[in-house]
């Protein structure tokens, strides 16, 4: 929940600061406020989405046909990265210049830095307000949904005699796994 909660908050932070356009968050206080808002939520947003995708893949969230809802939620965590580089490129100060220098070479480095110009500062905010976050968002939706269809994984049993009968109960290892 506060992993959903945080990414709402940056999403409306975000518009705020899209709507006070490129410059107002370095020469406003609101628009200082706001930007501290957006930072702040990215960082609980990628806190409280490592907890969970730890979480998940130690409790071995994926039995019972639920590993496209994990493979969802990876995805998800790793489209949040690219989304995270690209806002932190945008921020038009020193370091975002140096991280984007550097980002540009690694590029040309591996052949690469025809396709996705870090140093256009244009192509970055495009990236960030529109192409990976609508991609970021509809996974997250996807994400919900398969959870709501294949529901919540059932713990493990404490001993292996019940988790064979669990087993044998609901369909063998790859069954749905449905707890009452």
């Amino acid at each position: 929940v506060a992993c959903l909660a945080s990414l709402v908050i940056i999403i409306v932070s975000g518009l705020v600061l899209t709507l006070g356009g490129i410059a107002w968050w370095h020469t406003s206080t609101a628009g200082h406020f706001v930007n501290s808002v957006h930072l702040w939520s990215v960082e609980l947003f990628f806190a409280t989405m490592v907890i969970h995708l730890w979480g998940k893949f130690f409790m071995a969230a994926w039995r019972g046909q639920r590993g496209m809802t994990w493979a969802t939620g990876a995805l998800a965590f790793f489209g949040s990265l690219g989304t995270a580089f690209t806002g932190y490129l945008i921020q038009t100060n020193f370091d975002a210049q140096w991280i984007a220098v550097s980002a540009k070479d690694c590029r040309n480095g591996v052949l690469g830095g025809a396709f996705f110009n870090v140093m256009n500062f244009v192509h970055m905010y495009g990236f960030h307000v529109i192409i990976l976050l609508v991609f970021l968002v509809r996974l997250v939706a996807v994400h919900l949904v398969i959870l709501r269809i294949r529901a919540v994984v059932r713990p493990y049993a404490s001993d292996v005699q019940t988790e064979r009968a669990r087993e044998e109960l609901w369909g063998g290892k790859l069954g749905i796994g449905w707890s009452s």
